[in-house]
């Protein structure tokens, strides 16, 4: 029976304009997607969109839009920009789906039954851009401590889902279980900073706006986002829906260690985030008698500066510029190479040019570059066969090739995107001082070492050949142009391909295009700042300040006869008729006025 794999990456929040940190989880789920699914294993990846809650209900008011018709454009925006990327996701689920909106409901029907879920009232304070709930002691400084940002004083009647019942379980599973969740530092985070003080039961519906899935038994109650953004990893594969059958395959536990069930699932976000998947996720699956995902994993946050790249702080860099300009794989590469993964990582252009230099057109293309030529110069284009012993330096790189894939299997199961690209340049790097050991130039003025010389070439070309192959699923585009070169088609498995050796002496050669030209960083910085700058909205000029005549001052007794007084409007229409008076109905306490 082959291997189960389901990976997912968070719930994107289609709020406003996709960004480099956006691709970043998706890119990285992507590439061990798809390096699984060429080592054999049943893959399900999916994305999606967290579409429902106040903030996005705001967002479309603003714009003067309907909700429904902003978020398709979103999500539109969104899917392009994957197919640009190269995403190769299996499912993309947007929470106002209609499966999925009937499948909450069942849900919260459940927990409810069962006695998990129960009526009450909240008092506390949210953060509507992280559709978050804070008591007073988590403010940081009266504020989200997530975002920094305000929040609201919030009171109504709300459903609680009971948290505090699966404390002591997740602080076991914790525990228990140090390969659950991922880095460390996110254990000690959850354990010292939420569980261990005591978990208070969850607001799981709101009243205060409609935008959301409503509660079946109590319609002016809407589930709670995170409830509901949380189930989609269950209901995209068919749970509470007409058709489970991905849900059993991928679902089904596989695994067990003490207490707990686990399933083939690897859930990836960012550290923002990881509260929700590693307690109140856990909690509702252990509520639902579902095993637990096998890995919950909460990556560090790709930084601009020293803040965090995000839409909502205005500090975004445009993935389809850099795609555009520099190429898919190079900005693929930057995501998988450079942020070491759990572990804050820092976006520069600067940054971005360099490693692109450095690998993708140094090591790399020079490498391949260099033996395509070498073959049409010495061989008439085509890979030799040779007869030389396979002893001392020359046996080297096999042996390298040969250890490749054992290691890449590793740090992929452990999620160590950047040591399994680095395990690959590491070869590409030893075969480029093969050539400096070898000196295949001065080999080639010898007939004696006619041999020799063909045994060097073979070697530099299997060693290219094995390095695509690995390449593979982190950077398509470029491995199929290195398998282009030698009139190969990629393999669709890993399996039988991976020992050195399967390239066939005969191999035809074609060189084409560099696979990266060189680039001039600090030409190409200037010219980025002069086009940033040529983008940058001028301000309007000022407008000469108007004159303002004061009043004459009123004595403190005829301002004493004023009488002010607070109301809620609770309807506003225009009067027929006219184009400037409005109707209002106002709600002072003690009476309603028409005015």
């Amino acid at each position: 029976m082959s291997e189960k794999y389901f990976i997912t990456t968070p719930r994107y929040y289609p709020s406003g304009k996709w960004h480099i940190g956006t691709c970043y989880t998706t890119v990285v789920c992507d590439a061990l997607a798809e390096f699984k699914r060429k080592d054999g294993a049943e893959v399900f990846y999916l994305t999606g969109t967290d579409e429902h809650g106040q903030k996005i209900e705001r967002i479309a008011a603003e714009k003067g839009v309907a909700i429904k018709d902003f978020l398709d454009e979103r999500v539109g925006a969104l899917k392009a920009l994957w197919q640009k990327l190269g995403i190769k996701y299996d499912k993309f689920i947007r929470t106002t789906d209609g499966y999925h909106e009937k499948a909450v409901q069942k849900i919260f029907e459940q927990l409810y039954a069962q006695g998990d879920i129960y009526k009450s009232e909240y008092e506390g304070w949210y953060c509507t851009p992280c559709e978050s709930f804070w008591t007073e002691s988590q403010l940081k400084d009266g504020k989200c401590p997530d975002c920094g940002r305000a929040v609201e004083k919030a009171k109504e009647e709300s459903y609680f889902f009971r948290l505090s019942k699966y404390q002591d379980k997740i602080i076991n599973l914790i525990k228990e279980n140090p390969e659950w969740l991922l880095p460390v530092p996110r254990q000690n985070e959850m354990l010292n900073n939420f569980l261990l003080p005591g978990l208070t039961d969850l607001s799981v519906t709101r009243t205060s706006f409609k935008w959301g899935i409503e509660v079946p038994f109590d319609k002016k109650h809407i589930v709670y986002v995170w409830v509901d953004a949380l189930a989609n990893y269950i209901t995209a594969l068919g749970y509470k829906g007409e058709d489970d059958l991905d849900f059993k395959k991928y679902w089904a536990a596989t695994e067990t260690h003490g207490e707990f069930a686990f399933a083939p699932v690897v859930h990836l976000m960012g550290k923002e985030i990881i509260r929700f998947h590693s307690i109140v996720w856990p909690a509702l699956l252990l509520a639902l008698g579902i095993p637990l995902p096998k890995k919950v994993y909460g990556h560090g946050w790709l930084l601009f500066g020293e803040d965090k790249v995000s839409k909502s702080k205005g500090n975004t860099v445009d993935p389809v510029v850099l795609s555009d300009k520099y190429s898919v794989d190079a900005l693929r590469y930057f995501l998988l190479r450079e942020v070491p993964f759990g572990s804050d990582g820092e976006y520069t252009n600067r940054a971005f040019l360099t490693r692109r230099n450095a690998d993708l057109c140094n090591t790399l293309g020079n490498l391949l570059s260099r033996t395509a030529a070498m073959l049409m110069q010495y061989f008439g284009g085509a890979v030799p066969s040779y007869a030389a012993q396979k002893t001392g330096i020359h046996s080297e790189l096999a042996v390298q090739a040969n250890e490749l894939f054992p290691k890449l299997r590793e740090y992929i199961d452990k999620l160590l995107v950047p040591e399994a690209l680095n395990e690959i340049f590491k070869l590409l790097s030893r075969a480029n001082k093969y050539i400096d050991e070898t000196t295949p130039w001065l080999l080639a003025k010898d007939p004696a070492k006619r041999d020799e010389l063909a045994l060097v070439l073979y070697n530099l070309a299997e060693t290219l050949r094995i390095s695509a192959l690995a390449l593979s699923p982190f950077l398509p585009d470029t491995a199929q142009r290195i398998f282009d070169t030698f009139g190969l088609k990629a393999p669709k498995f890993f399996a039988k391909n991976d020992k050195f050796g399967v390239l066939k002496p005969g191999t035809s050669v074609v060189i084409g295009e560099k696979l990266y030209d060189r680039i001039d960083i600090d030409k190409e910085l200037a010219l980025l700042d002069t086009e940033n700058a040529a983008k940058e909205v001028k301000p309007a000029p000022k407008k000469e300040a108007k004159v303002i005549e004061n009043k004459p001052e009123i004595a403190f007794g005829d301002f004493a006869k004023c009488d002010f007084r607070i109301g809620v409007v609770k309807a506003c229409e225009k009067v027929a008729k006219s184009d400037k008076l409005l109707k209002f109905n106002i709600d002072f306490g003690t009476e309603e006025r028409v005015i």
